[in-house]
C-alpha cells in the first residue's frame, strides 16, 4: 500500500471505528458460548466471533459459512481488527468522542446495531420448518397449475413478406432456415427463431392470442406486432412443475421474514408517538451541512477499496400469493 492510500485509510478509519471505543471494555467473559481468546490488545480481549463478525460484514465469508482460526484469511481479518481498536482507542485518547457531532454518531450507530438484533429476533422466532411448510403447502393449494408453450418466432417488416413466409414454409422448408435468413429479429433470428418455454402470462399480447389454442406443430399468422409482421411456430405444451419445498424454501424465508419485519414495524408505530416535520418552514430553510461518504464496515471498502457493503434492511414487497415468487433480501445480521 502507498504511503498515501495508507494516509487515507488511517484518516478514513478513525472516524469509522469511534463505535468500537465506546462499547469497549475490560471484559474478559466471552461473547457466546464456546468462544475462544485470539488476541489481547492493551487490555481488552479479541475473540474469534469478534473476527468472524467482522469477516462476515466485509462479505469475506457467509453467514453460515466456516472460518477457520488457522487460515490465511482469518489472520488477515483479525489484524485489521486489531487495528480498529487501536485507531478506536486513539480516537478516544484524543477526545474525538466528546463532540456532539460524534456522540450522534455513535448513537446512530448503536440503535442501528440495537435494530439489527430486533430483526433478528423476530426472524429466528417467525423462520420455523413449520411455519416454512405451512406456507408452502398453502402456496401449493392455491397455485394454479398453467401450461408452458414452446414457441419460434420469424418476424417481418411487411404483411406481404410474412405470407411469403407461410407460403415458404408450406413448401417444405424448416422454420429454423427461414428464421435465420428472413426474421428481423436480431434477438432470435440465429437461434432459428427459438422464444423457449414461457406461459401466454408473460408473452406478447398479440402472441399469446394467436397460440393459446394451437397444438404443437402449427404455424399461425401473419401476426401486426409493433416490431412488424410474426409467423409463429407452435413446438410443445407442457404443464408447469410447481417448485418443490427446496426450491420454494428462499422465497419463502424472505416473505416470512418481510411479513414479521412488517408486523412489527406497524404495532411499534402504532405504540409510538411519531411527528413527521418535514413541512415546517423552519425545516424548508435549513440547509444541513454536507454528509460525508458512505462508508461499508471492511477495512477495505473504507480506505477505499473494493467489496460488498452490509447493511441492514428490511423487505418491501411480499411474493405473489398464487405461487412463492421472488422476494426483497432479507435484513443482514448485525455486524457488531
Amino acid at each position: 500500500m502507498s504511503p498515501a492510500r495508507n494516509a487515507l485509510s488511517i484518516s478514513v478509519l478513525a472516524s469509522a471505528v469511534l463505535l468500537l471505543a465506546a462499547c469497549s471494555g475490560g471484559d474478559d467473559r466471552p461473547p457466546q458460548e464456546g468462544d475462544v481468546a485470539v488476541a489481547r490488545v492493551m487490555d481488552e480481549t479479541l475473540w474469534a466471533s469478534d473476527v468472524r463478525r467482522e469477516a462476515v460484514a466485509q462479505g469475506l465469508v457467509g453467514e453460515d459459512e466456516p472460518l477457520e482460526a488457522t487460515s490465511d484469511l482469518f489472520g488477515r481479518v483479525l489484524d485489521e481488527v486489531i487495528d480498529q481498536k487501536l485507531l478506536a482507542r486513539e480516537a478516544e485518547r484524543r477526545g474525538l468522542d466528546n463532540s456532539a457531532l460524534a456522540q450522534r454518531r455513535l448513537e446512530a450507530t448503536r440503535e442501528r446495531i440495537l435494530g439489527d438484533l430486533l430483526v433478528e429476533s423476530v426472524v429466528d422466532e417467525t423462520l420455523s420448518d413449520d411455519a416454512v411448510q405451512t406456507l408452502y403447502r398453502e402456496q401449493l393449494r392455491l397455485a394454479r397449475s398453467s401450461e408452458e408453450i414452446r414457441t419460434r418466432v420469424i418476424v417481418t417488416r411487411t404483411r406481404p413478406e410474412a405470407e411469403a413466409v407461410i407460403g415458404i414454409l408450406g413448401q417444405g422448408a424448416t422454420f429454423e432456415a427461414v428464421a435465420s435468413e428472413r426474421s428481423i429479429d436480431e434477438a432470435t433470428r440465429f437461434s432459428g427463431g427459438d422464444l423457449g418455454y414461457s406461459t401466454p402470462d408473460v408473452m406478447p399480447r398479440a402472441y399469446a392470442d394467436a397460440v393459446r389454442e394451437a397444438q404443437p406443430g402449427t404455424t399461425v399468422g401473419p401476426i401486426q406486432t409493433e416490431d412488424g409482421w410474426a409467423v409463429l411456430r407452435v413446438e410443445d405444451r407442457r404443464t408447469e412443475t410447481p417448485p418443490t419445498l427446496d426450491q420454494a424454501r428462499p422465497q419463502i424465508v424472505r416473505y416470512l421474514t418481510y411479513e414479521g419485519v412488517r408486523q412489527l414495524l406497524e404495532q411499534l408505530r402504532g405504540r409510538a408517538d411519531v411527528e413527521v416535520m418535514l413541512n415546517s418552514d423552519a425545516v424548508a430553510q435549513a440547509a444541513p451541512a454536507p454528509l460525508p461518504p458512505p462508508r461499508g464496515r471492511g477495512l477495505a471498502e473504507r480506505a477505499g477499496g473494493e467489496g460488498p457493503a452490509t447493511a441492514p434492511g428490511t423487505a418491501t414487497t411480499p411474493p405473489a400469493k398464487a405461487a412463492p415468487a421472488p422476494a426483497p433480501a432479507a435484513p443482514a445480521k448485525a455486524a457488531a
